[in-house]
């Protein structure tokens, strides 16, 4: 089956709304940028998406899209399972470079935006979204779709109102569960049920940890059919046979002094820490045995400094960067990039465009790829079914 995308290389880029000849609706002056970056987005994947690292299967079995997409962990998940992506979002620049990087594929941008709505193509089977969590104003109100107006997941129920996909697959942080006291998981859930009219199981907390990768990581899943499609039951995938530690995905070269810490910022974190245990808090720094588990993996530097590990292979112990003090000879440094990488499931041939900053923060954000493809195998065999 051939699955059309609304691409089109010969639409005009207008400098200014004078110029405009495009075939889509006509931007306003404030949305001009949005529709020259969606221009790029579709003018993009002509000439790049064949030869990049993870292309589209010439034979879809379904199709999907990718919203709030990060660096495409979604993608890489549902691509294994035979899936073509037909749209992209995602709004940060330097997601998008690492997005392309590996797919070929820039992204459209802001997805509040109506003009970026625009070229959502109808008739694909999956919704992918890992969105934001935001509260929402419900005091009094019953919590439906209105209700939710103002949220991003609000945008997320509107394209599945216009465009009813199969089946929608949504990922968020363990604490949607008791966000609001509850409300806010119990109106997207009335959203998606009542408003919107899809078979929702309950939502379910996995473990990446359960799932092939040696990383503590709970995330609440959300899935759900459309209602014709007669599909009453759904099991979420169990843990998988297979017990993994850090030492599988540990660097297997001896790895920059840039990631080594210094004595003065090693000594720092042990006096922080000391602080906190003598108030009776398990605040601070933790080192990964090698046969240990990880700690979730997040933005900030409390991610990395809960993730710190023993490495004794550095000989050469002069600064690359420009650090205080000399570096520790206890060994102790930060897991790398690629490191987190692996932690989230990412295959080794995953390019890291950016610098390292930049890498931590989009790995930190990402989804666990097995366990979304394990969930994603679920669904699809009852869609195809």
């Amino acid at each position: 089956m051939e699955y059309e995308i609304r691409a089109n290389s010969s639409i005009h880029q207008p400098e200014s709304l004078e110029t405009f000849k495009g075939e889509y609706p006509k931007p306003s002056i404030d949305d001009l940028p949005v529709y020259k970056a969606a221009q790029e987005a579709l003018q993009y994947r002509l000439f790049h998406e064949s030869s990049s690292p993870f292309p589209s299967p010439k034979l879809a079995k379904f199709t999907f899209i990718d919203l709030f997409a990060g660096i495409g962990g979604f993608r890489i998940a549902m691509q294994g399972l035979g899936g073509k992506c037909v749209f992209t979002s995602e709004w940060d620049e330097k997601s998008q470079i690492t997005y392309k990087a590996n797919f070929g594929d820039a992204p459209f941008g802001d997805i509040t935006k109506e003009i970026t709505k625009q070229y959502i193509p109808d008739n694909f089977d999956v919704l992918c979204a890992g969105f934001p969590c935001q509260a929402f104003s419900i005091a009094g109100k019953r919590g439906g779709f209105e209700d939710t107006r103002g949220t991003l997941f609000f945008e997320v129920a509107e394209i599945i109102k216009r465009k009813k996909p199969k089946a929608i697959f949504l990922e968020n942080v363990k604490g949607l569960t008791n966000h609001g006291q509850g409300k806010t998981l119990a109106t997207i859930l009335n959203v998606l049920r009542n408003d919107l009219g899809y078979f929702v199981p309950e939502p379910q907390v996995l473990n990446a940890k359960n799932y092939g990768v040696p990383q503590n990581r709970e995330r609440i899943f959300i899935v759900g059919f459309r209602k014709d499609l007669g599909i009453e039951e759904f099991s979420y995938p169990e843990p998988a046979n297979r017990k993994v530690v850090f030492n599988d995905v540990k660097e297997e070269r001896v790895v920059s002094a840039k990631y080594y810490l210094s004595n003065q910022y090693l000594n720092t974190l042990v006096a922080h820490k000391k602080r906190h245990e003598d108030k009776g808090n398990g605040f601070g720094y933790e080192i990964i045995a090698d046969d240990g588990i990880a700690n979730a993996i997040v933005c900030g530097g409390m991610g990395r400094e809960r993730n710190l590990v023993i490495d004794h292979r550095l000989e050469d112990y002069t600064p690359v960067t420009h650090i205080k003090g000399e570096i520790n000879r206890q060994g102790i440094r930060k897991m790398t990039p690629r490191e987190w990488a692996r932690l989230q499931g990412y295959p080794d041939s995953f390019v890291i465009p950016v610098a390292d900053a930049s890498a931590y923060k989009q790995f930190g954000n990402s989804v666990a790829v097995p366990a979304i493809r394990a969930t994603a195998n679920e669904i699809i065999k009852r869609i195809l079914d």
